[in-house]
């Protein structure tokens, strides 16, 4: 009979608690078993690394057993490992996640790779360049440029209030100058001429988030999934909204989904501001990201 719940055999090392609470989330058909569990027994255990697979031969801790089950049943349940163990690493650094954020996605980091290569681009490093974040979620974007660009000003935006504070405490814990602010879009920015809009806005259409895995459909926030019938809402509203600025940024990076890199370089095209647009793939081949560069 198949279990449903989770319960470590006493006596076990911490090599054979991996391997039977991975061989359950297996039976429970979660995604990237082994990698699960190995990421949820670090956390229960405090350790990572080295530390973690040089303790593989030793006991596992008696008064961590019911730690280790609590979260590989909240696992099967579907709950992200990011959200139990309450971080993500992005650019090497650790960032807070909870349930009113997105957790953040190594494609990302080629996003945040690009805005800094044609950022640096623009103008001598002599002149201070100011940055705009749009929709920013757990700040993973603005606080890494802040952290790894200290001559830009960066600011960020989100709608979510819950957001922003998850966003605020990563900032402060990374040592990161970045001022936020909420509201919809450009709409906090209204009268500034940023040098550089960077923004990985909600892409997903609508009618396409019931199929995604369901550790995603069921507990990421839907504001940051879904972008409206094609999922281009939000590219669309940002194009309309430029207006709002004194200035179009020189630098334009959007994040997007598979698909829809023609559509999203046309809205930049159409806008009329930028001279060159560039698409960056991701590591599987995929155009993922369009920036629009007036030199």
């Amino acid at each position: 009979m198949k279990r449903t719940r989770f319960e470590l055999t006493p006596q076990r090392s911490i090599r054979e608690a991996f391997v039977e609470a991975s061989s359950f989330l297996d039976g429970m058909r979660v995604m990237e078993p082994q990698r699960n569990a190995q990421l949820l027994l670090e956390h229960v255990l405090g350790l990572s690394g080295t530390s973690y697979y040089m303790a593989l031969a030793e006991p596992f801790p008696a008064n961590r057993r019911h730690a280790l089950e609590d979260v590989i049943n909240r696992k099967a349940q579907g709950v992200p490992a990011q959200y139990i163990i309450g971080e993500q690493e992005f650019y090497g650094r650790p960032f807070e996640v909870t349930s009113a954020v997105l957790i953040p996605r190594p494609e990302t980091e080629l996003l945040v790779e690009a805005v800094l290569k044609y950022g640096r681009e623009l103008t001598p490093r002599s002149k201070r360049l100011k940055a705009i974040d749009i929709g920013t979620g757990s700040g993973a974007i603005a606080i890494t440029l802040a952290l790894q660009e200290a001559a830009w000003d960066l600011l960020a935006s989100d709608i979510s209030p819950d957001a922003l504070e998850v966003a605020a405490r990563n900032a402060k814990h990374l040592n990161a100058d970045v001022e936020f602010r909420q509201g919809n879009l450009l709409e906090p920015f209204a009268g500034m001429a940023p040098d550089i809009l960077v923004s990985n806005p909600p892409y997903i259409p609508a009618e396409d988030i019931e199929g995604l895995q369901p550790e995603v459909r069921d507990y990421e926030p839907r504001t940051a999934l879904d972008g409206g019938p094609d999922g281009l809402n939000p590219y669309r509203i940002m194009m309309e909204q430029l207006p709002l600025l004194s200035a179009p940024p020189r630098l334009i990076a959007f994040e997007l989904g598979m698909g829809q890199a023609g559509d999203v370089a046309e809205l930049l095209r159409s806008a009329g501001h930028w001279k060159e647009i560039v698409t960056v793939p991701d590591l599987a081949g995929i155009d993922r990201h369009v920036l629009g560069i007036l030199r």
